[in-house]
């Protein structure tokens, strides 16, 4: 798809990167482009799967979870890996979910009350798990910054 990109796509995912609620005629306008040529081209990045979903980024903190901890999952083996991460998408306070190589073989991104209620979450849930050999979780104190990679 990479090769598909002109300059226009480029400067349109700049654009609904900063503000995906824009409307297509603000960035028409500020494209100096017509609004049905945005249209066409945001239409096409949808079905080509480069943009997949315009959502809303909400605070965690402000919605009352103030723990957040990066967690690696250690399996019995690897054949349950499938089955942990189909699990693994029961527990809401699981947002990410990831397979990763090294010491762990997937990688997850908690959000928690607090840390008894990360504690709850990872020992009356995660363990549990059938396959699940063990936990190393690592508290995120704060996030310096967080972006989407970039659009060249």
């Amino acid at each position: 798809m990479e090769s598909q990109f002109d300059y226009t796509d480029k400067q349109i995912l700049q654009i609904l990167r900063k503000d995906a609620r824009k409307a297509y005629s603000k960035i028409a306008e500020e494209l100096k482009i017509s609004n049905s040529l945005v249209h066409q081209r945001i239409k096409k990045l949808t079905e080509a799967g480069v943009i997949k979903n315009a959502e809303f980024v909400l605070d965690e903190k402000m919605l009352g979870f103030k723990t957040k901890s990066y967690t690696g999952i250690r399996l019995r083996e690897a054949r349950f890996a499938e089955s942990v991460m189909e699990e693994m998408k029961k527990i809401n306070e699981i947002v990410e979910c990831n397979y990763v190589s090294g010491n762990y073989a997937i990688f997850i991104l908690i959000f928690a009350r607090d840390n008894e209620h990360l504690r709850e979450v990872l020992y009356e849930q995660v363990h549990l798990i059938n396959g699940v050999a063990g936990t190393d979780t690592f508290i995120c104190f704060d996030t310096g910054f967080k972006r989407n990679i970039p659009i060249q």
